[in-house]
């Protein structure tokens, strides 16, 4: 099987940030740090990230600083030391218990918008570190309590751990890692359409979980079987990508179907076919459409058409 590397980066990948894990436990550099003027904040509200420019297709991230971050920060909400980019301090900071945050910063700042549906059109730098900052305040607003006993956990570490105010144990940002592949035979690939799949005409590459004691090839032909009942043969690596949304990461696989009957598994797909590349380059016209730009899925697919 021809192994096919990756024409160019993935969303959310290419971080800015020097994630200085050495200075997460240095307590006088980081009380500096929150009330300094340079230092940078990404805020996030109720999983959105603050932007400006949405409307006229141009999207940029937004930071806050100075007053404006401690408008934010004074609303008490969780947050955490995410590194440095090029030399300032930046923060993930949450404010979504705030019914409207947006009174809280100067007029104009922008507005609250789901990162998933700009970030293809965000610089790759700016949508790492608002990736990063998400899925960092959704551990955090999700676990606040001990997974072991029960008790409260309080923050350490700049926000980078929780730990258990009953028995102490120590808990860690959490990322779930997902195989996903793109399935190829002779000429043809194989997309499935998932029930969960909100656009109607989206057919996209298997996907799932990895399960314990399971490298990632084996996940991979076990997750093909299960869904659509092809045989895998050889797995070749392409690629990973941050999907923190809201805590995973994507491993991007090809992969040789050595099988070509499909038996889907009605509980995940609704339906799954084998694609020729001319039907995939004419996709529109046949009725049917691909997965969202930003995706590693869109990626396996662009650069196995380009192989």
């Amino acid at each position: 099987m021809l192994m096919i590397p990756a024409s160019r980066p993935n969303a959310y990948t290419g971080s800015p940030l020097d994630r200085a894990g050495e200075k997460r436990d240095d307590a006088e550099f980081i009380a500096a740090a929150l009330t300094h003027p340079d230092s940078l904040f990404a805020p996030v509200w109720r999983a959105r990230s603050l932007m400006k420019g949405v409307a006229d297709g141009h999207p940029e991230a937004v930071l806050l600083t100075g007053a404006a971050a401690e408008a934010v920060r004074m609303a008490d909400g969780p947050w955490a030391f995410l590194g440095l980019w090029e030399g300032r301090p930046c923060f993930a900071v949450d404010c979504s218990h705030a019914d409207d945050p947006l009174p809280l910063l100067p007029e104009g700042m922008g507005t609250f918008t789901d990162l998933r549906q700009v970030a293809g059109l965000l610089p790759p730098g700016e949508a790492s570190v608002l990736a990063h900052a998400r899925g960092m305040m959704h551990w955090r607003t999700k676990h606040r309590f001990c997974g072991v006993c029960g008790s409260r956990c309080e923050p350490r570490s700049a926000g980078n751990v929780m730990v258990c105010q009953g028995c102490g144990a120590q808990h860690f940002p959490r990322t779930d890692p997902a195989v996903i592949m793109l399935v190829v035979r002779g000429d043809a690939c194989l997309l499935g359409h998932s029930h969960r799949f909100p656009n109607v005409t989206m057919y996209s590459t298997l996907a799932g979980f990895v399960e314990p004691g399971e490298s990632l090839e084996e996940a991979v032909r076990r997750e093909v079987k299960e869904e659509a009942g092809i045989e895998v043969g050889e797995v070749l690596y392409h690629s990973s990508q941050p999907w923190p949304f809201p805590s995973s990461i994507m491993l991007g696989f090809h992969a040789e179907g050595l099988s070509e009957d499909i038996h889907i598994q009605p509980e995940e797909l609704k339906d799954a076919r084998w694609f020729s590349r001319d039907q995939i380059r004419n996709h529109q016209a046949l009725g049917f459409s691909l997965p969202r730009a930003d995706s590693i899925a869109r990626r396996l697919i662009e650069d196995w058409m380009a192989s």
